[in-house]
């Protein structure tokens, strides 16, 4: 199931009613979520993954050259080239290699991720190898194979700052033919609480060449440990990890909105038509013959009942009821959270793109005007003229769905009951009554104070009233 969406200031308001709306939507949008928004949301994941990929990305700081968000974009200029690797198929040796797309600027442990996305594309990430179990090999000719590493001999080390091992760093020429072994162990790994002297370490050029053999190459490359009590610092690409221009006042953060924000909605325009695409599938009735799930028109359906009972004519209070109810609690954490639909891995890069598109959803769903100013974040500038159009899909949509056919409580119960014998083979009852028994057993002291205090002042109400209190209610005053 998926992980409900946590509301209020301090995010431990939510009511367990909101959870259990939260978890019924998410079982009950299971079907559309296969058949129709899955597709482009993950349509939407891949794009953002491929778009950041295509230039430098900071493996300490998550930063990227290609963001959606500012706070996640690189400010410094880096000198790039797009290498291809030939990589040998690890089921078959004999058959053709695989080309790979790399940078030579990223660090090899980037390099085996991006071959383990080429080579297993069509196997689920929880499913392949792990990059950290896993030895990348330079092959030069039969016999001669380089181990590549994070860190090893060769690591350049200036100061306080350690450099990661990149693909110039080793000097990893276009066509180059490499390989994805299991991580072998031998002296070149050492424990973590080993140390070596930096003297030693200053002895060794960072110009890497080696033709020797793989033995005596594993036998002279120890894996150098941060020193903690040195307190040297690692970096990739970037040295300045907490962006100092942002910190020279307010002035100086306006400017880089301003110098970068041509670079965000660069990689806007690039993402766009996936957006669109998702955000039309989610306000749409009917779309590639997919009818509206009937969960959502049973309950917008109830909050328009519920508005009318108690006299509630404000279209905004309606509007924003079932905002909160569908878009704000469900889709929200679905767009922020595909791993939790599909089986693969979100990056902080990814994350971060995602967090900008899943506030552009929010926006659209709100009824306020948002007036763009010189303060204003720079998410919302990039969506400035879209956000518009979307509320128009969104009030579209809300309008369409009123319109739609009432869904009667038998036909109701009827659906429900389907979806329970469909399901039925995947869940367990008694895990279920076990998690309860949990989550009754940790906040137990925090439940029964409120009930007490209810059934001591409807006791006393009783008393007063001169009426006999029940026999149940006997053992708890």
């Amino acid at each position: 199931m998926m992980r409900p969406c946590v509301s209020g200031e301090k995010g431990l308001t939510e009511s367990v009613a909101e959870k259990m709306l939260t978890n019924w939507f998410a079982f009950l949008l299971h079907k559309f979520l296969k058949e129709c928004a899955g597709e482009p949301l993950f349509m939407l994941h891949c794009a953002i993954k491929q778009q950041m990929e295509k230039g430098p990305i900071d493996s300490i700081t998550g930063e990227a050259r290609y963001s959606l968000s500012e706070d996640k974009l690189i400010r410094q200029q880096i000198e790039y080239k797009t290498l291809i690797l030939n990589c040998v198929n690890p089921d078959n040796e004999n058959s053709p290699e695989i080309p790979v797309k790399a940078l030579n600027c990223d660090t090899i442990t980037q390099v085996k991720e991006k071959i383990l996305d080429a080579v297993y594309k069509n196997v689920p990430y929880s499913q392949r190898p792990r990059a950290v179990d896993m030895d990348l090999e330079w092959r030069q000719g039969r016999i001669a194979r380089v181990v590549l590493q994070d860190e090893d001999i060769t690591t350049k080390i200036e100061g306080d700052w350690k450099r990661l091992n990149t693909l110039m760093h080793y000097q990893v020429s276009d066509r180059s033919v490499v390989a994805l072994v299991p991580k072998q162990t031998s002296s070149y790994n050492i424990p973590a609480s080993a140390s070596i002297s930096r003297t030693s370490i200053s002895r060794y050029d960072s110009t890497f060449r080696y033709t020797g053999s793989p033995d005596s190459l594993r036998s002279r490359a120890p894996m150098i440990t941060p020193d903690l009590e040195s307190g040297v610092k690692v970096w990739h690409l970037v040295k300045n990890h907490e962006h100092g221009d942002q910190k020279e006042g307010d002035r100086g953060s306006k400017m880089v909105s301003e110098i970068y924000l041509t670079r965000l909605l660069a990689t806007k325009g690039t993402l766009q038509k996936f957006v669109d695409d998702l955000f039309e599938t989610l306000f749409s009735t009917v779309h590639r013959g997919s009818a509206l799930p009937l969960a959502i028109k049973y309950m917008f359906d109830f909050l328009d009942e519920q508005a009318d009972r108690h006299s509630i004519y404000d279209t905004d209070v309606r509007h924003t009821w079932k905002s909160n109810c569908l878009p704000l609690r469900f889709w929200v954490n679905v767009i922020k959270n595909p791993q939790f639909v599909f089986d693969i891995h979100k990056g902080s890069i990814t994350d971060a793109c995602l967090s900008v598109v899943a506030q552009t959803f929010m926006d659209s769903c709100s009824t306020s005007e948002h007036r763009l100013g010189k303060d204003s974040p720079s998410n919302k500038l990039l969506y400035a003229k879209d956000i518009p159009n979307y509320k128009n899909w969104v009030e579209r949509y809300y309008a369409d769905i009123a319109k739609l056919p009432a869904i009667s409580d038998q036909d109701m119960n009827a659906y429900l009951a389907e979806q329970s014998r469909m399901h039925a083979s995947e869940f367990n009852m008694l895990s279920a009554l076990n998690e309860i028994y949990s989550y009754v057993s940790k906040y137990s002291v925090e439940r029964l104070q409120p009930l007490d205090t209810t059934l001591t002042d409807t006791a006393n109400l009783l008393a007063t009233a001169r009426i006999d209190m029940p026999s149940w209610m006997s053992c708890t005053t």
